[in-house]
């Protein structure tokens, strides 16, 4: 990319030049994965390459790299950075991707569509010269799943609720509230369960199914699938979705504003994890929120380790090994959960709807 740069000002080097991993994530054993993009500093327009295409608008160069194809990381590493670095060009803004993904494009098509009103451009097979009046490299990113208020990330002060509703139009959403239970419940609340098949499945799911069933909820048992549209609709038909913690509770930015997000945690001093993941996000897009976690009779865990080992005793120290030991151990468990012990949670959810 060429800066025409009368002054050259800016944070280059000695050649004028800067060298940019255009990812919003800055994770270091992904960036050499992300396709490097040189822009240099230009006194003139005579400097630079001729124009083979003029636009009138901006451009965002962005990548597809990284953790996408984990919906969790579609969001927060791409989709809701994108949102927060382009919605204020109300689509008049050209997006032009490194790394490009031809089924991640058509995947989030109607969210790309809705921000920009051209189609995008794929960075390292366009040959032409294309000439744009302004535009940013990389994309601005808060925290996973949060966007806060900062003086030039976010000048407009766009919250997560900004972005569920960006969400609900891009796909025709039609639920902007939750039911609302009275006194007596003149409607069964919907309840989606999200069902894993990997890691992490809810063994019992059927007996928590009937329990949810027999204190009034319309259930409805789904696994996220590729289809982002079809699932979110499935989503947003729910006044509660419930599911063991993993990247199906991404799912939540479809729900109605005020509707309930339940998150059973796994063991191994999920805390931090569950609170920072899914906690406070479901909190700042104004959903509510219950948490349970598994005690150790409730995970599969007791099956492969003594009590008397520091996953049950110190399960910091799981922590202390790092992302490889979370995996191996926390993140491969299924759980079981006590319906006796989790009947109150399950009420505590239905109450949270009787606004």
């Amino acid at each position: 990319m060429f800066f025409v740069n009368p002054s050259g000002a800016g944070p280059l080097d000695d050649n004028g030049e800067k060298k940019i991993r255009p990812y919003a994530r800055k994770d270091t054993f992904l960036l050499p994965g992300v396709v490097e993009v040189t822009i240099k500093s230009v006194a003139s327009p005579v400097s630079a390459p001729a124009c083979a295409r003029r636009h009138d608008v901006p451009a965002v160069v962005f990548s597809t790299a990284g953790y996408t194809d984990n919906f969790f990381h579609d969001n927060t590493d791409v989709m809701i950075p994108l949102f927060l670095s382009t919605a204020h060009f109300a689509g008049e803004v050209q997006l032009l991707i490194t790394n490009y993904k031809p089924w991640w494009v058509a995947k989030f098509a109607p969210l790309l569509k809705k921000l920009s009103n051209y189609e995008v451009i794929n960075f390292e097979k366009e040959e032409e010269v294309h000439c744009f009046p302004g535009g940013q490299l990389g994309l601005y990113r808060d925290r996973d799943l949060i966007i806060g208020p900062h003086p030039t990330r976010n000048p407009r002060n766009l919250t997560m609720v900004d972005y569920n509703r960006f969400l609900r139009r891009a796909f025709g959403l039609p639920r902007d509230a939750p039911a609302v239970l009275g006194e007596k419940m003149a409607v069964r609340p919907k309840m989606l369960m999200i069902e894993r098949k990997g890691t992490r499945k809810l063994l019992n799911l059927r007996a928590v199914q009937a329990l949810c069933e027999e204190l009034g909820f319309e259930v409805t048992v789904a696994e996220a699938g590729a289809d982002v549209r079809a699932f979110a609709e499935t989503v947003n038909a729910a006044d509660v979705l419930l599911a063991v913690h993993g990247a199906g509770l991404t799912n939540q930015i479809f729900l109605p504003t005020g509707a309930v997000l339940v998150q059973i945690v796994p063991w191994g001093k999920m805390d931090w994890m569950a609170t920072n993941f899914y906690g406070q996000p479901a909190r700042d897009m104004q959903l509510r929120y219950v948490e349970y976690y598994v005690s150790e009779e409730e995970t599969t865990l007791k099956d492969k380790y003594s009590r008397d080992h520091y996953v049950f005793k110190n399960p910091m120290q799981i922590h202390a090994g790092g992302w490889p030991a979370l995996a191996e151990i926390v993140m491969k468990q299924d759980v079981m959960v006590n319906v006796t012990r989790f009947k109150p949670f399950l009420l505590k959810a239905l109450d949270q709807l009787q606004d």
